[in-house]
């Protein structure tokens, strides 16, 4: 019998108050760009996308994620942007926390030599808003940061389905 595929990223996933002020965020670009805003309980930033893992591997991805050493820190998003390639509205900062920068190199490094391909671009912090969006619309200003506190990272599962993706967190992992 094969072994089942999941389809598994690692993320930071926002508080309860930071995910509102994301969702108010992506329904300002929305009415700006059109599109389709992200739901409120799908709003994250990623920090390695591993596809589709055989279930059996999926420890091997856990146990690179334990062996990195993460510092807390505060994300401060303080602006909006498009990419056109691939339509998406985003948040992201002007300024990466060394820490969330330390966070996701060390995180693809050990996931790499644990034997996961993963994306050669380098880490872009960005928290997707809006999917379909028109990026040639103006887009409007932050009137003022989101602050995210950082305090954890999680590995989360997408399932597919017809209403779009729906994200299980996995596990879990604290940062000191």
């Amino acid at each position: 019998m094969p072994d089942p595929v999941r389809r598994l990223f690692f993320a930071l996933w926002p508080p309860a108050d930071v995910a509102r002020q994301l969702h108010e965020a992506a329904l300002s670009l929305q009415r700006a760009c059109g599109g389709r805003a992200m739901r409120l309980e799908s709003l994250h930033l990623t920090l390695a996308f591993l596809g589709g893992v055989a279930a059996s591997c999926v420890v091997a991805a856990e146990d690179a994620a334990v062996a990195v050493a993460a510092e807390r820190c505060v994300l401060e998003l303080d602006r909006f942007a498009c990419w056109k390639h691939n339509r998406i509205a985003w948040a992201g900062c002007r300024e990466l926390p060394p820490a969330l920068g330390g966070l996701a190199a060390d995180l693809a490094r050990n996931l790499a030599a644990a034997g996961f391909a993963l994306d050669s671009r380098p880490f872009a912090v960005h928290a997707t808003l809006v999917r379909n969006a028109d990026c040639a619309a103006r887009l409007p200003r932050l009137d003022s940061p989101i602050r995210w506190p950082v305090d954890e990272f999680v590995l989360v599962e997408s399932h597919a389905g017809p209403e779009g993706s729906r994200y299980e967190i996995v596990r879990r992992w604290p940062m000191h």
